[in-house]
């Protein structure tokens, strides 16, 4: 699935998979065995503190008045649901709290890139329902910021009465924090005052605040005017027009995510993070994204966040102690508090007092954080002095899986290649042998319903995308019964499918573009054009220490030769049994991620290509990363490689992860290299002989894949 540089209705969690396995045709496959928070203020202000709830954590806030910030939380109705009723309650709101602007982003407190229902603010206010995107609100503008995978979605879903969409990255539109550079430098021009901008800390990253107050500065014509602040001292204005129809919280209990699967105990992870911590003379440090707890105490768990096998949580490690902070739900089940009994529990909301407490009983104490990836309120209760501000060494040892990981991963795709088979068998039989129209919504239901087969399986790694036609040119689209959108495939369109699993051993995610018909030539090229790309970055050898940005040219040369491009990422990381969009590492146009890829990392590699009202076309494998030489791919426990042992420079190359055919007939060979056709070749010698085995012979899932994975005929040229 398609990272911005750097996923409806019909995507169900495992019950509803299940239900939807029984309507599908029986296979019997092999079954697997392997083993201080404050408001930014002139500072001439006088300040006053005053404790406010925040969704049920309580916090230090500071106000410029004697009087206590107003508590939003008691207007419990909701308001009428349409844009003009809630940008107007928004508005009332503001001007009651006497703000210029309010910002409503997509995310939650632990900044997560699919949120729970509860924390969907940016959605409930704007109507656009895309994964990434952020709401500018001002006294008389409302305005959507969001990224090239969005445009199309976010056109169709703003109501262009009340909303403006932003398009990110493009000519003349500036960034947020420009834009509200600039506007407060109006302001101050016009009133002699600050321009005020209210956030929830909770949900906004502290880099993002440090870069609105430097965007204040910038724009000031004199260094001595404060033209804008940052008002943290309010709850969350959102909540109270969605009023008593707001989702919960949720509790979803932990499970253990054994050894077998995970690699590397606790104990290990703990005392790795304690040796770095030593190194940056760090007492203790903070994890603050879901994944990274769920990493770190070998934890997992399903129903929090939608598609992500992770619970709401935060954690801490300091020289003597390990500390969970969650709802003590989570942790009821025996299995679980034996696998945490050196871990402290404690409740979600003690973070950040704790923190601050950290860092007021002993002035040499210094917590480490990075700031990028931890909210407002979490990173501001801690002095400048006592701030260690760098990437988590959580975030390194999650991206290069070790060989536990990396197998079970590999077994994903193997079962996860079946149940493709399996559904492309039942897909093509529905389309070519009985001329059905079949909804985007069954083809999710029932694709959901063949992996739900497969041993292991729990959920879908992110919502299906299943767009035909023009909907395939939506690059997060996500079909719904009972809207104009929803299409039907037949053999005049072609389908893009992009979806994946979550198993208990690994995650998958894959794309392919099918036509049961008769394609076009231009389409035929550009999809010859995306392979070719596929093909060109699978096949690179590369030395170690190379970004992901220098490889992003190779995936794009067929399609920049016929003048063509496409708006998002090439690759992202992968988690192990964890989310499926993962970092610190991408491969995409973006120069300025320059992590560097390492033994160990999986990406995925999706070129695509996409005209808007017509059709798209992407083809996405996950790859590992290895060294080309086999001696110097020794057992990593989540670290990358060692040191240089030798003069010689070593070099890494991909090798797939993902086990699907690519279908043949779409591809004009004229504009393919004998080399190239020798790798795709091979790769269906590679599918044929990991996804056979779980398939049962004489079934229309093993014709299929015998057929899908036949050598390509030359003889067409």
């Amino acid at each position: 699935m398609p990272r911005y540089y750097h996923k409806a209705t019909s995507t169900r969690f495992a019950t509803t998979a299940l239900l939807a396995a029984l309507t599908c045709s029986s296979t019997a496959p092999t079954a697997l065995s392997f083993s201080p928070l404050f408001r930014r203020v002139s500072p001439f202000s006088l300040q006053t503190t005053s404790s406010i709830a925040r969704g049920g954590s309580t916090f230090q806030a500071m106000s410029t008045t004697s009087d206590v910030a107003t508590d939003t939380t008691a207007d419990s109705a909701a308001v009428n649901v349409t844009p003009d009723a809630k940008l107007s309650s928004l508005r009332n709101k503001m001007k009651e709290l006497n703000l210029d602007v309010y910002l409503v982003p997509s995310d939650d407190p632990h900044l997560s890139e699919y949120t729970p229902d509860c924390y969907k603010r940016r959605a409930f206010l704007s109507g656009f329902q895309g994964s990434a995107g952020t709401a500018v609100v001002t006294r008389d503008k409302a305005m959507l910021w969001t990224d090239s995978r969005y445009f199309n979605e976010a056109t169709l879903q703003l109501d262009a009465n009340h909303w403006k969409l932003m398009k990110q990255g493009q000519l003349k539109v500036p960034t947020i924090t420009k834009y509200l550079g600039d506007l407060a430098a109006e302001h101050y021009q016009e009133t002699k005052t600050p321009l005020r901008v209210g956030i929830d800390p909770f949900v906004h990253a502290a880099s993002f605040a440090k870069d609105l107050m430097d965007a204040f500065k910038e724009a000031a014509e004199d260094d001595s005017d404060v033209i804008g602040e940052i008002d943290t001292s309010n709850d969350n204005l959102i909540d109270p027009i969605w009023g008593e129809e707001r989702p919960p919280v949720p509790t979803s209990p932990f499970r253990v995510h054994p050894m077998e699967y995970a690699g590397m105990s606790v104990a290990d992870k703990v005392a790795e993070i304690r040796k770095e911590m030593k190194e940056k003379k760090a007492t203790l440090a903070v994890f603050c994204t879901l994944d990274d707890v769920a990493y770190l105490l070998n934890v997992r768990a399903m129903g929090d966040v939608e598609t992500c096998p992770v619970g709401i949580a935060y954690a801490t490690v300091s020289d003597d102690e390990v500390t969970l902070y969650c709802d003590s739900a989570k942790v009821e089940s025996p299995e679980v508090q034996e696998h945490l009994k050196d871990v402290t529990i404690k409740p979600y909301d003690d973070i950040v007092k704790d923190i601050e407490t950290h860092c007021s009983e002993d002035t040499k104490n210094k917590v480490w954080i990075d700031t990028s990836r931890a909210n407002y309120a979490l990173s501001n209760v801690i002095p400048a002095k006592s701030l260690v501000d760098a990437q988590n060494h959580v975030t390194a040892m999650k991206a290069c899986k070790n060989d536990a990981e990396m197998e079970g991963m590999r077994q994903a795709h193997i079962v996860d290649g079946a149940a493709m088979a399996n559904f492309m068998a039942w897909l093509e039989e529905e389309i070519v042998e009985k001329g059905r129209s079949i909804s985007e919504v069954e083809v999710d239901e029932v694709l959901t319903g063949y992996r739900a087969k497969q041993p292991g399986f729990l959920e879908v790694s992110f919502p299906t995308i299943a767009g035909v036609g023009s909907n395939g040119a939506i690059i997060h689209y996500r079909a719904k019964e009972g809207t104009d959108l929803m299409k039907y495939l037949d053999e005049s369109n072609p389908i893009l499918i992009d979806s994946g699993g979550q198993y208990t051993y690994g995650t998958t995610d894959v794309t392919r573009t099918w036509h049961f018909g008769e394609p076009t030539p231009e389409f035929v090229d550009y999809y010859t054009r995306v392979l070719k790309g596929n093909i060109g970055l699978d096949s690179m050898v590369f030395p170690e220490n190379t970004p992901g940005f220098v490889l992003d040219v190779f995936a794009r040369k067929a399609l920049w030769e016929a003048g063509k491009d496409y708006g998002h990422g090439t690759g992202h990381g992968v988690g192990a049994a964890l989310n499926v969009h993962e970092g610190p590492h991408g491969i995409s146009p973006r120069w300025n991620n320059k992590e560097v890829l390492k033994k160990g990392m999986i990406v995925s590699n999706e070129p695509g290509y996409y005209e808007d009202g017509n059709f798209g076309i992407r083809i996405e494998n996950l790859l590992e990363i290895r060294y080309v030489k086999p001696e110097h791919n020794e057992p990593t426990n989540g670290e990358g490689s060692d040191e240089e042992t030798s003069a010689d420079k070593k070099f890494l190359k991909f090798e797939k992860l993902t086990l699907i055919p690519i279908q043949k007939n779409l591809i004009n060979i004229d504009l393919m290299t004998d080399d190239e056709l020798d790798w795709l070749d091979t790769y269906h010698e590679l599918v044929m002989e990991k996804v056979s085995p779980l398939l049962e012979k004489g079934s229309p899932a093993m014709a299929w894949l015998t057929k899908s994975c036949e050598k390509i005929d030359r003889k067409r040229r």
